[in-house]
Parts: C-alpha cells; structure tokens; sequence
C-alpha cells in the first residue's frame, strides 16, 4: 500500500515536471517572439536608410535653381 507521504511527492514531482516542461514552451514561444521583432525592426530600419538615401540621390539630380 502507498502511503500519503508517497502520493504527496510523486504529485509533487508530476506538477514539478509539467511547470518546467510549459516554462519551456513558454521560453521558446517568447524567445521566437523577441526574435522575429528584431527581425522586423531591423527591416523596418533598413527601409528607412534605404528611403533616406533616395531622398538624398533624388535631391542630389534635382536642378538647382
């Protein structure tokens, strides 16, 4: 027969492996998250360089007047 005390640490140690199982999830869920932000807003930065830049060519073969 089990006892209380063995019950209580085999759930003890359940909850325990599911926490740090979903954590993990978790992790991976906002790493990938933080990941593709950064992704974006370099792609977003590069966008505006790459605007500035025109600006400036177009400006550049502009007439003077």
């Amino acid at each position: 027969m089990v006892g209380r005390f063995e019950v209580g640490k085999d759930t003890v140690q359940v909850l325990t492996e599911s926490a740090a199982t979903h954590v993990g999830r978790i992790a991976t869920v906002v790493t990938g998250a933080v990941r593709e932000i950064a992704h974006e807003v370099g792609e977003w930065a590069s966008d505006a360089f790459e605007m500035r830049d025109a600006a400036d060519r177009a400006g550049e073969d502009a007439p003077h007047v």
